[in-house]
Protein backbone atom coordinates (compact mmCIF):
# COMPACT_ATOMS: atom_id res chain seq x y z
CA UNK A 1 0.00 0.00 0.00
CA UNK A 2 1.39 3.40 -0.99
CA UNK A 3 0.39 6.30 1.24
CA UNK A 4 -0.59 9.63 -0.29
CA UNK A 5 1.37 12.67 0.83
CA UNK A 6 -0.65 15.77 0.01
CA UNK A 7 1.56 18.88 -0.21
CA UNK A 8 0.39 22.07 1.46
CA UNK A 9 0.56 25.64 0.21
CA UNK A 10 3.66 27.63 1.02
CA UNK A 11 3.53 29.16 4.48
CA UNK A 12 5.25 31.19 7.16
CA UNK A 13 4.96 29.56 10.57
CA UNK A 14 6.00 31.53 13.65
CA UNK A 15 6.49 29.47 16.80
CA UNK A 16 6.22 31.67 19.90
CA UNK A 17 8.07 29.77 22.60
CA UNK A 18 10.26 28.40 19.83
CA UNK A 19 12.99 27.30 22.27
CA UNK A 20 10.57 25.70 24.73
CA UNK A 21 10.18 22.03 25.60
CA UNK A 22 7.13 21.41 23.41
CA UNK A 23 8.81 22.99 20.38
CA UNK A 24 11.97 20.97 20.99
CA UNK A 25 10.28 17.60 21.58
CA UNK A 26 7.27 17.70 19.27
CA UNK A 27 6.71 20.68 16.99
CA UNK A 28 10.13 21.07 15.33
CA UNK A 29 10.94 17.33 14.95
CA UNK A 30 7.44 16.86 13.56
CA UNK A 31 7.93 19.60 11.00
CA UNK A 32 11.21 17.99 9.92
CA UNK A 33 9.44 14.66 9.39
CA UNK A 34 6.83 16.40 7.22
CA UNK A 35 9.67 18.04 5.26
CA UNK A 36 11.30 14.64 4.82
CA UNK A 37 7.98 13.22 3.55
CA UNK A 38 7.86 15.88 0.86
CA UNK A 39 4.85 17.62 2.36
CA UNK A 40 6.50 20.93 3.17
CA UNK A 41 7.22 23.33 0.28
CA UNK A 42 10.85 24.27 -0.16
CA UNK A 43 9.92 27.94 0.14
CA UNK A 44 8.04 27.49 3.43
CA UNK A 45 9.64 29.33 6.36
CA UNK A 46 9.67 28.61 10.08
CA UNK A 47 10.52 31.37 12.53
CA UNK A 48 11.36 30.63 16.15
CA UNK A 49 10.41 33.48 18.47
CA UNK A 50 11.35 33.65 22.16
CA UNK A 51 12.96 35.94 24.72
CA UNK A 52 16.39 34.34 24.55
CA UNK A 53 19.20 36.01 22.65
CA UNK A 54 19.96 33.71 19.72
CA UNK A 55 20.90 34.26 16.10
CA UNK A 56 19.81 32.12 13.15
CA UNK A 57 22.85 29.88 13.40
CA UNK A 58 22.30 29.30 17.11
CA UNK A 59 18.67 28.40 16.55
CA UNK A 60 19.49 26.01 13.74
CA UNK A 61 21.98 24.29 16.03
CA UNK A 62 19.27 24.02 18.71
CA UNK A 63 16.79 22.50 16.24
CA UNK A 64 19.42 20.17 14.77
CA UNK A 65 20.10 18.80 18.25
CA UNK A 66 16.37 18.32 18.82
CA UNK A 67 16.11 16.33 15.57
CA UNK A 68 19.07 14.16 16.66
CA UNK A 69 17.33 13.43 19.96
CA UNK A 70 13.71 13.01 18.93
CA UNK A 71 13.78 11.69 15.35
CA UNK A 72 14.57 8.04 14.69
CA UNK A 73 17.98 7.29 13.22
CA UNK A 74 16.57 5.92 9.96
CA UNK A 75 15.00 9.33 9.27
CA UNK A 76 18.08 11.42 10.06
CA UNK A 77 19.43 12.28 6.63
CA UNK A 78 22.23 14.85 6.86
CA UNK A 79 21.44 16.56 3.56
CA UNK A 80 17.72 16.69 4.34
CA UNK A 81 18.37 18.03 7.83
CA UNK A 82 20.62 20.74 6.40
CA UNK A 83 17.98 21.68 3.80
CA UNK A 84 15.29 21.81 6.49
CA UNK A 85 17.42 23.96 8.80
CA UNK A 86 17.97 26.41 5.94
CA UNK A 87 14.24 27.20 6.13
CA UNK A 88 14.51 28.22 9.80
CA UNK A 89 15.32 31.57 11.35
CA UNK A 90 15.04 33.16 14.78
CA UNK A 91 13.93 36.43 16.32
CA UNK A 92 14.19 37.62 19.90
CA UNK A 93 10.67 38.78 20.75
CA UNK A 94 9.30 40.13 24.03
CA UNK A 95 5.68 38.97 24.28
CA UNK A 96 4.81 41.73 26.74
CA UNK A 97 7.05 44.46 25.41
CA UNK A 98 8.11 46.03 22.14
CA UNK A 99 11.32 44.18 21.29
CA UNK A 100 11.28 42.19 18.08
CA UNK A 101 7.79 42.97 16.84
CA UNK A 102 8.74 45.45 14.11
CA UNK A 103 11.38 43.03 12.88
CA UNK A 104 8.80 40.24 12.79
CA UNK A 105 6.42 42.49 10.82
CA UNK A 106 9.02 42.97 8.09
CA UNK A 107 9.94 39.28 8.06
CA UNK A 108 6.48 37.71 7.56
CA UNK A 109 5.21 37.51 4.00
CA UNK A 110 1.71 38.77 3.19
CA UNK A 111 1.16 36.61 0.10
CA UNK A 112 1.17 33.14 1.70
CA UNK A 113 -0.46 31.23 4.55
CA UNK A 114 0.42 32.78 7.91
CA UNK A 115 0.28 30.61 11.02
CA UNK A 116 1.29 31.59 14.55
CA UNK A 117 1.79 28.81 17.09
CA UNK A 118 1.33 30.01 20.69
CA UNK A 119 3.57 27.42 22.40
CA UNK A 120 3.55 29.53 25.57
CA UNK A 121 1.52 29.79 28.75
CA UNK A 122 -2.12 30.98 28.41
CA UNK A 123 -1.21 34.16 30.29
CA UNK A 124 0.67 35.34 27.18
CA UNK A 125 -2.02 34.55 24.60
CA UNK A 126 -3.68 37.96 24.84
CA UNK A 127 -0.39 39.87 24.73
CA UNK A 128 0.76 38.04 21.60
CA UNK A 129 -2.62 38.23 19.84
CA UNK A 130 -2.87 41.97 20.49
CA UNK A 131 0.62 42.69 19.21
CA UNK A 132 0.14 40.62 16.06
CA UNK A 133 -2.55 43.13 15.08
CA UNK A 134 -0.97 46.23 16.56
CA UNK A 135 2.14 45.74 14.43
CA UNK A 136 0.05 44.70 11.40
CA UNK A 137 1.65 41.26 11.25
CA UNK A 138 -1.55 39.19 11.14
CA UNK A 139 -4.39 39.64 8.69
CA UNK A 140 -7.92 38.27 8.19
CA UNK A 141 -6.63 34.95 6.87
CA UNK A 142 -3.95 34.34 9.51
CA UNK A 143 -4.30 31.35 11.83
CA UNK A 144 -3.29 30.98 15.46
CA UNK A 145 -2.67 27.71 17.29
CA UNK A 146 -3.21 27.66 21.06
CA UNK A 147 -2.23 24.88 23.45
CA UNK A 148 -4.21 23.60 26.40
CA UNK A 149 -5.05 24.28 29.15
CA UNK A 150 -7.95 26.28 27.77
CA UNK A 151 -8.65 27.80 31.17
CA UNK A 152 -9.01 25.96 34.48
CA UNK A 153 -12.75 26.55 34.86
CA UNK A 154 -15.65 28.05 32.90
CA UNK A 155 -14.89 31.62 33.97
CA UNK A 156 -11.23 31.52 32.90
CA UNK A 157 -12.04 29.63 29.68
CA UNK A 158 -14.64 32.25 28.76
CA UNK A 159 -12.16 35.04 29.54
CA UNK A 160 -9.53 33.35 27.38
CA UNK A 161 -11.99 33.00 24.50
CA UNK A 162 -12.86 36.69 24.84
CA UNK A 163 -9.18 37.67 24.73
CA UNK A 164 -8.61 35.67 21.54
CA UNK A 165 -11.87 36.86 19.97
CA UNK A 166 -10.81 40.49 20.42
CA UNK A 167 -8.10 39.95 17.79
CA UNK A 168 -9.12 36.87 15.78
CA UNK A 169 -12.34 35.36 14.44
CA UNK A 170 -13.32 31.87 15.54
CA UNK A 171 -12.42 30.39 12.15
CA UNK A 172 -8.84 31.62 12.67
CA UNK A 173 -8.39 29.98 16.12
CA UNK A 174 -7.08 26.40 16.33
CA UNK A 175 -7.30 24.96 19.87
CA UNK A 176 -5.03 21.95 19.68
CA UNK A 177 -5.63 18.68 21.54
CA UNK A 178 -3.03 16.19 20.35
CA UNK A 179 -5.30 13.24 21.17
CA UNK A 180 -7.50 14.21 18.23
CA UNK A 181 -4.52 13.90 15.90
CA UNK A 182 -3.95 10.23 16.71
CA UNK A 183 -4.56 7.92 13.77
CA UNK A 184 -6.85 5.58 15.69
CA UNK A 185 -9.02 8.42 17.01
CA UNK A 186 -9.73 9.47 13.45
CA UNK A 187 -10.31 5.84 12.50
CA UNK A 188 -13.07 5.75 15.10
CA UNK A 189 -15.07 8.04 12.82
CA UNK A 190 -14.21 5.90 9.79
CA UNK A 191 -15.31 2.71 11.57
CA UNK A 192 -18.60 4.25 12.62
CA UNK A 193 -19.57 6.18 9.52
CA UNK A 194 -17.93 4.28 6.66
CA UNK A 195 -19.14 0.78 7.61
CA UNK A 196 -22.79 -0.18 7.47
CA UNK A 197 -21.96 -3.00 9.89
CA UNK A 198 -21.58 -0.79 12.97
CA UNK A 199 -23.74 2.32 12.81
CA UNK A 200 -27.14 0.51 12.96
CA UNK A 201 -25.96 -1.17 16.19
CA UNK A 202 -24.35 1.93 17.70
CA UNK A 203 -27.02 2.73 20.30
CA UNK A 204 -28.51 1.74 23.65
CA UNK A 205 -30.54 -1.08 22.14
CA UNK A 206 -27.42 -3.07 21.29
CA UNK A 207 -24.57 -1.59 23.37
CA UNK A 208 -24.43 -2.49 27.07
CA UNK A 209 -21.77 0.03 28.08
CA UNK A 210 -18.59 1.79 26.93
CA UNK A 211 -15.25 2.07 28.75
CA UNK A 212 -12.68 4.76 27.94
CA UNK A 213 -9.29 4.37 29.61
CA UNK A 214 -6.15 6.50 29.50
CA UNK A 215 -3.56 5.14 31.93
CA UNK A 216 0.03 6.20 32.46
CA UNK A 217 2.92 4.52 34.25
CA UNK A 218 4.71 7.74 35.17
CA UNK A 219 3.95 9.98 38.13
CA UNK A 220 3.74 13.77 38.16
CA UNK A 221 7.48 14.03 38.93
CA UNK A 222 8.85 17.51 38.30
CA UNK A 223 5.36 18.78 37.37
CA UNK A 224 4.14 18.33 40.95
CA UNK A 225 3.60 22.04 41.61
CA UNK A 226 1.60 22.54 38.41
CA UNK A 227 -0.33 19.29 38.71
CA UNK A 228 -1.41 20.02 42.26
CA UNK A 229 -3.36 23.01 40.92
CA UNK A 230 -4.88 20.87 38.18
CA UNK A 231 -5.50 17.20 38.90
CA UNK A 232 -6.70 14.41 36.61
CA UNK A 233 -10.15 15.95 36.15
CA UNK A 234 -8.84 19.21 34.72
CA UNK A 235 -5.74 17.76 33.09
CA UNK A 236 -7.32 14.77 31.31
CA UNK A 237 -11.09 14.33 31.67
CA UNK A 238 -12.20 17.83 30.65
CA UNK A 239 -10.30 17.67 27.36
CA UNK A 240 -8.76 14.38 26.20
CA UNK A 241 -11.32 11.90 27.52
CA UNK A 242 -14.21 14.27 26.84
CA UNK A 243 -13.16 14.39 23.19
CA UNK A 244 -12.97 10.59 22.99
CA UNK A 245 -16.42 10.38 24.59
CA UNK A 246 -17.83 12.84 22.08
CA UNK A 247 -16.42 11.04 19.05
CA UNK A 248 -17.75 7.73 20.36
CA UNK A 249 -21.23 8.99 21.19
CA UNK A 250 -21.98 11.71 18.64
CA UNK A 251 -24.64 11.51 15.95
CA UNK A 252 -23.49 11.17 12.33
CA UNK A 253 -22.70 14.65 11.01
CA UNK A 254 -24.32 15.62 7.73
CA UNK A 255 -20.87 15.75 6.15
CA UNK A 256 -17.20 15.54 7.16
CA UNK A 257 -16.98 19.26 7.71
CA UNK A 258 -15.36 21.08 10.66
CA UNK A 259 -18.48 22.76 11.99
CA UNK A 260 -20.75 19.79 11.25
CA UNK A 261 -18.50 17.48 13.28
CA UNK A 262 -18.07 19.98 16.11
CA UNK A 263 -21.81 20.69 16.26
CA UNK A 264 -22.44 17.00 16.95
CA UNK A 265 -19.72 16.82 19.61
CA UNK A 266 -21.21 19.85 21.34
CA UNK A 267 -24.63 18.14 21.48
CA UNK A 268 -23.07 15.19 23.34
CA UNK A 269 -21.53 17.44 26.01
CA UNK A 270 -24.82 19.28 26.49
CA UNK A 271 -26.67 15.96 26.87
CA UNK A 272 -24.41 14.68 29.68
CA UNK A 273 -26.24 14.16 32.96
CA UNK A 274 -24.96 15.82 36.12
CA UNK A 275 -22.92 13.44 38.27
CA UNK A 276 -23.69 12.45 41.85
CA UNK A 277 -20.99 11.50 44.40
CA UNK A 278 -21.55 7.77 43.81
CA UNK A 279 -20.55 8.27 40.16
CA UNK A 280 -17.05 9.50 41.07
CA UNK A 281 -13.92 7.78 42.39
CA UNK A 282 -10.74 9.77 42.98
CA UNK A 283 -7.33 8.47 43.98
CA UNK A 284 -3.71 9.36 44.73
CA UNK A 285 -0.82 6.98 44.15
CA UNK A 286 1.18 5.92 47.18
CA UNK A 287 4.90 5.26 47.44
CA UNK A 288 6.77 2.11 46.49
CA UNK A 289 10.33 0.99 45.86
CA UNK A 290 10.30 2.61 42.42
CA UNK A 291 9.19 6.07 43.41
CA UNK A 292 7.71 8.54 45.88
CA UNK A 293 4.02 9.04 46.62
CA UNK A 294 1.89 11.71 44.99
CA UNK A 295 2.06 13.77 48.21
CA UNK A 296 5.87 13.67 48.06
CA UNK A 297 5.90 14.54 44.33
CA UNK A 298 3.54 17.46 44.87
CA UNK A 299 5.43 18.62 47.98
CA UNK A 300 2.05 19.31 49.56
CA UNK A 301 1.41 16.92 52.48
CA UNK A 302 -2.23 18.04 52.72
CA UNK A 303 -3.02 17.82 48.99
CA UNK A 304 -6.44 16.53 48.00
CA UNK A 305 -5.67 16.65 44.28
CA UNK A 306 -6.44 13.45 42.40
CA UNK A 307 -3.86 11.62 40.28
CA UNK A 308 -6.59 9.11 39.32
CA UNK A 309 -10.26 9.52 38.55
CA UNK A 310 -13.02 7.21 37.38
CA UNK A 311 -16.49 8.40 36.40
CA UNK A 312 -19.81 6.80 35.49
CA UNK A 313 -21.52 9.05 32.94
CA UNK A 314 -24.91 8.96 31.24
CA UNK A 315 -26.01 10.75 28.09
CA UNK A 316 -29.68 11.71 28.04
CA UNK A 317 -30.68 11.41 24.42
CA UNK A 318 -32.54 8.87 22.30
CA UNK A 319 -29.41 7.07 21.16
CA UNK A 320 -27.77 6.51 24.55
CA UNK A 321 -30.42 6.66 27.28
CA UNK A 322 -29.62 3.91 29.78
CA UNK A 323 -26.13 3.05 28.45
CA UNK A 324 -23.37 4.10 30.87
CA UNK A 325 -20.01 5.44 29.74
CA UNK A 326 -17.22 4.69 32.21
CA UNK A 327 -14.17 6.95 32.06
CA UNK A 328 -10.91 6.44 33.95
CA UNK A 329 -7.46 7.94 33.84
CA UNK A 330 -4.55 7.94 36.21
CA UNK A 331 -0.82 8.06 36.81
CA UNK A 332 1.54 5.38 38.17
CA UNK A 333 -0.79 2.65 36.92
CA UNK A 334 -0.01 -0.82 35.65
CA UNK A 335 0.65 0.05 32.02
CA UNK A 336 0.58 2.87 29.46
CA UNK A 337 -2.70 2.28 27.67
CA UNK A 338 -5.26 4.42 25.84
CA UNK A 339 -8.31 2.62 24.52
CA UNK A 340 -12.05 2.73 23.92
CA UNK A 341 -13.91 -0.51 24.58
CA UNK A 342 -17.49 -0.97 23.36
CA UNK A 343 -19.35 -3.84 25.07
CA UNK A 344 -22.34 -5.07 23.10
CA UNK A 345 -25.26 -6.76 24.80
CA UNK A 346 -25.66 -10.51 24.93
CA UNK A 347 -27.93 -12.18 22.40
CA UNK A 348 -31.57 -11.89 23.54
CA UNK A 349 -32.05 -15.65 23.34
CA UNK A 350 -29.47 -18.44 23.20
CA UNK A 351 -30.28 -21.60 21.29
CA UNK A 352 -27.38 -23.41 22.96
CA UNK A 353 -27.23 -25.33 26.24
CA UNK A 354 -26.39 -23.60 29.48
CA UNK A 355 -22.96 -25.20 29.36
CA UNK A 356 -22.20 -22.98 26.35
CA UNK A 357 -22.13 -19.97 28.69
CA UNK A 358 -23.07 -16.36 28.02
CA UNK A 359 -21.21 -14.40 25.38
CA UNK A 360 -21.18 -10.87 23.99
CA UNK A 361 -19.25 -9.07 21.29
CA UNK A 362 -16.64 -6.50 22.32
CA UNK A 363 -15.00 -3.90 20.06
CA UNK A 364 -11.68 -2.54 21.34
CA UNK A 365 -10.13 0.53 19.74
CA UNK A 366 -6.50 0.85 20.82
CA UNK A 367 -5.07 4.37 20.68
CA UNK A 368 -1.69 3.51 22.23
CA UNK A 369 0.44 1.53 22.21
CA UNK A 370 0.07 -0.94 19.31
CA UNK A 371 -2.55 1.14 17.49
CA UNK A 372 -5.39 -0.87 16.03
CA UNK A 373 -8.72 -2.52 16.74
CA UNK A 374 -10.03 -5.95 17.57
CA UNK A 375 -13.51 -7.39 17.70
CA UNK A 376 -14.29 -10.26 20.06
CA UNK A 377 -16.68 -12.70 18.42
CA UNK A 378 -18.11 -16.01 19.58
CA UNK A 379 -17.30 -19.22 17.71
CA UNK A 380 -17.46 -22.95 18.34
CA UNK A 381 -14.40 -24.33 20.07
CA UNK A 382 -12.70 -26.73 17.66
CA UNK A 383 -12.89 -30.45 18.37
CA UNK A 384 -15.43 -33.10 19.27
CA UNK A 385 -17.58 -33.13 22.35
CA UNK A 386 -20.59 -31.00 21.52
CA UNK A 387 -21.20 -27.31 21.01
CA UNK A 388 -18.74 -25.44 23.23
CA UNK A 389 -18.51 -21.71 22.58
CA UNK A 390 -15.39 -19.55 22.97
CA UNK A 391 -14.63 -15.89 22.33
CA UNK A 392 -11.82 -15.07 19.91
CA UNK A 393 -10.52 -11.72 18.62
CA UNK A 394 -10.66 -10.58 15.04
CA UNK A 395 -7.50 -8.49 15.27
CA UNK A 396 -6.67 -5.53 13.06
CA UNK A 397 -3.35 -4.22 14.29
CA UNK A 398 -2.49 -1.40 11.90
CA UNK A 399 1.11 -2.53 11.50
CA UNK A 400 -0.01 -6.03 10.46
CA UNK A 401 -3.04 -5.09 8.38
CA UNK A 402 -1.64 -2.11 6.48
CA UNK A 403 1.99 -3.05 6.09
CA UNK A 404 5.27 -1.41 7.17
CA UNK A 405 4.02 2.11 6.43
CA UNK A 406 1.45 1.77 9.22
CA UNK A 407 4.30 1.61 11.73
CA UNK A 408 5.41 5.00 10.52
CA UNK A 409 2.20 7.03 10.76
CA UNK A 410 2.72 10.74 11.40
CA UNK A 411 2.82 11.94 14.97
CA UNK A 412 -0.37 13.69 16.09
CA UNK A 413 1.35 17.09 16.10
CA UNK A 414 2.57 16.58 12.52
CA UNK A 415 -0.94 15.95 11.26
CA UNK A 416 -2.52 18.75 13.24
CA UNK A 417 0.02 21.38 12.19
CA UNK A 418 -0.49 20.45 8.54
CA UNK A 419 -4.27 20.78 9.09
CA UNK A 420 -3.65 24.31 10.37
CA UNK A 421 -1.79 25.17 7.19
CA UNK A 422 -4.63 23.68 5.11
CA UNK A 423 -7.21 25.61 7.10
CA UNK A 424 -9.01 22.44 8.27
CA UNK A 425 -10.47 22.84 11.79
CA UNK A 426 -12.20 19.43 12.02
CA UNK A 427 -9.79 18.07 14.64
CA UNK A 428 -9.65 21.27 16.70
CA UNK A 429 -11.97 22.38 19.49
CA UNK A 430 -14.34 25.29 19.06
CA UNK A 431 -14.77 27.93 21.75
CA UNK A 432 -18.35 26.96 22.66
CA UNK A 433 -17.28 23.32 22.89
CA UNK A 434 -14.53 24.16 25.40
CA UNK A 435 -16.92 26.23 27.52
CA UNK A 436 -19.60 23.51 27.45
CA UNK A 437 -17.06 20.99 28.77
CA UNK A 438 -16.14 23.30 31.64
CA UNK A 439 -19.83 24.01 32.31
CA UNK A 440 -20.27 20.27 32.97
CA UNK A 441 -16.96 19.83 34.81
CA UNK A 442 -17.07 22.78 37.24
CA UNK A 443 -19.98 21.56 39.42
CA UNK A 444 -18.32 18.15 39.80
CA UNK A 445 -15.11 19.72 41.12
CA UNK A 446 -17.03 22.20 43.29
CA UNK A 447 -19.03 19.30 44.74
CA UNK A 448 -16.10 17.28 46.03
CA UNK A 449 -14.38 20.42 47.28
CA UNK A 450 -17.50 21.39 49.26
CA UNK A 451 -17.78 17.87 50.70
CA UNK A 452 -14.10 17.81 51.62
CA UNK A 453 -13.61 14.47 49.83
CA UNK A 454 -10.13 12.97 50.09
CA UNK A 455 -8.75 10.83 47.26
CA UNK A 456 -8.24 7.12 47.99
CA UNK A 457 -4.62 5.97 48.11
CA UNK A 458 -3.79 3.29 45.55
CA UNK A 459 -0.76 1.12 45.00
CA UNK A 460 1.56 2.14 42.15
CA UNK A 461 1.54 -0.42 39.36
CA UNK A 462 -2.09 -1.33 40.04
CA UNK A 463 -5.30 -0.49 38.17
CA UNK A 464 -6.21 2.25 40.63
CA UNK A 465 -8.20 2.35 43.89
CA UNK A 466 -10.44 -0.57 44.86
CA UNK A 467 -13.39 1.83 44.87
CA UNK A 468 -12.97 2.20 41.09
CA UNK A 469 -13.49 -1.54 40.70
CA UNK A 470 -16.64 -1.29 42.82
CA UNK A 471 -17.96 1.48 40.56
CA UNK A 472 -18.52 -1.20 37.92
CA UNK A 473 -19.08 -4.18 40.21
CA UNK A 474 -22.17 -2.56 41.69
CA UNK A 475 -23.54 -2.39 38.13
CA UNK A 476 -22.70 -6.06 37.54
CA UNK A 477 -19.78 -5.17 35.22
CA UNK A 478 -15.98 -5.27 35.25
CA UNK A 479 -13.28 -2.95 34.00
CA UNK A 480 -11.26 -4.32 31.13
CA UNK A 481 -7.90 -5.31 32.60
CA UNK A 482 -5.04 -2.87 32.07
CA UNK A 483 -2.43 -5.18 30.58
CA UNK A 484 1.27 -4.50 30.92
Amino acid sequence: MVSRVIPVDTFDLVIFGGTGDLARRKILPGLYRRFLAGQMPTDARIVGAARGALDDAGYRKFVGEAIEEFVSEKKRDKKKIAAFLDQLSYLTVDARGTAGWKELATKIRKDCVQAFYFSVGPGLFGDIATRLHKYKIANDTSRIVVEKPFGRDLESAHALNEVLAASFDEHQIYRIDHYLGKETVQNLMAVRFANVLFEPLWNAQYIDHVQITVSETVGVGGRGGYYDKSGAMRDMIQNHLMQLLCLTAMEPPSKFDPDAVRDEKLKVIRALDDLVPDDIVRGQYGADADGPSYLEDSENPDSRTESFIALRCHISNWRWKGTPFYLRTGKRLKARVSEIVVYFKETPHSIFDEDAGSHANVLTIRLQPDEGMDMRVTIKEPGPGGMRLVDVPLDMTFADALGPEAKDVPDAYERLIMDVIRGNQTLFMRGDEVEAAWRWTDPIIAGWQARGDKPKVYEPGSSGPEDALMLLHQDGRRWREIKS
